[in-house]
């Protein structure tokens, strides 16, 4: 299972991985600090997420005709 956690307050962030990382049963496999790169992951995150919801017939995306016609 793969998890993606936002977590905000730098001083916790580091207490958290401390813990994570003594868990023989976790594999850190990245820590993203870049904002650039962690905005990026967060907005395919979402997208991901609206795809999900779409596929439940929980959310209706727009058409390519639509988002061509917002430029």
């Amino acid at each position: 299972m793969k998890v993606v956690l936002d977590i905000k307050d730098e001083a916790h962030a580091i207490k958290f991985m401390d813990m994570v990382e003594k868990l023989d049963y976790i594999d850190v496999l990245m820590q993203i600090r870049d904002k650039k790169t962690s905005q990026f992951i967060s907005d395919m995150v979402e997208s991901f997420d609206n795809v999900r919801q779409y596929e439940q017939g929980k959310k209706q995306l727009k058409s390519a005709k639509d988002l061509l016609n917002e430029f």
